[in-house]
């Protein structure tokens, strides 16, 4: 879409080879610093290409040359695999879709993953969950019936989405059992093995601020450690250029102040 001014200007039929690549070039050279600076993503959606005369391998490839191959953090590569449908037959409601990293400087690359996507709504995170679910044996798929222990979540994917979609603390509950299976130590429990939700720590973190722990305004009335202690009644030289140091290990020990327990 990103259409060089000489292309336009230009007659149709005209020649304008490598007028476009040229032009990422050296847009992305000067996009790369302001990028860093601002902190902010940039996302570039392609198309893809056949090359001319190529007898073995693979012939697709992107437009715009191999600047942007080159300047980009995280390539991927989306496909349409099948289409779902709905209740009717003719009645198509989304694609399912292939994602394969192609390229990843923050990650490890070429890893897969398949995803709902519906018209109108976009990714299924429901969806996302199920399969999820289904792959790691938190739900049992029984032909047509997907179940939970003795619960049934639905019959039909579209009906044990639906399910989910509509039971947010069945959700959530799928989301922190595989939370913990994927990411062992993410997630919090109490000591009743209740989960902490996110907004229960978000509440706990806004009440310490209040309060000043952790902002750098903390006053407490916490005694020195006796470290801290020893370089007040000690006014040597050593213990004077020791002083500052030991003072901010006193200071950040103070300010430590345990998690309370009413919180788990």
């Amino acid at each position: 879409a990103l259409t060089p001014q000489k292309e336009i200007e230009g007659e149709m039929g005209d020649s304008v080879m490598g007028v476009q690549a040229r032009l990422m070039s050296q847009a992305l050279r000067k996009l790369t610093a302001i990028v860093g600076k601002s902190k902010c993503t940039i996302v570039f959606i392609n198309q893809i290409r056949m090359k001319i005369g190529v007898m073995f391998g693979n012939p697709e490839t992107t437009t715009g040359g191999n600047a942007l191959k080159f300047y980009s953090s995280v390539r991927l590569e989306i496909r349409r695999i099948e289409t779902i449908d709905g209740k009717g037959d003719d009645e198509a409601i989304g694609n399912r879709v292939r994602v394969k990293v192609v390229k990843n400087k923050v990650a490890p690359p070429f890893r897969k993953v398949e995803l709902d996507v519906y018209f109108g709504k976009g990714v299924s995170a429901a969806a996302s969950v199920l399969d999820s679910a289904v792959k790691h044996g938190l739900i049992d798929k029984r032909g047509a019936w997907y179940t939970r222990g003795e619960e049934k979540v639905g019959q039909g994917k579209e009906n044990a989405v639906a399910f989910i979609e509509n039971n947010p603390s069945f959700r959530m509950e799928l989301e922190h059992t595989l939370r913990e299976k994927l990411f062992p130590g993410m997630v919090l429990r109490t000591k009743e093995g209740e989960v902490v939700t996110e907004e229960q720590i978000l509440a706990y973190e806004k009440e310490m601020r209040a309060k000043g722990v952790g902002t750098g305004s903390l006053k407490t009335d916490a005694e020195p450690t006796p470290a801290a202690a020893s370089v007040k009644a000690a006014p040597s030289a050593s213990a004077a250029k020791a002083a500052k140091p030991t003072a901010s290990l006193a200071k950040a020990a103070a300010s430590s102040k345990p998690v309370p327990e009413e919180l788990f």
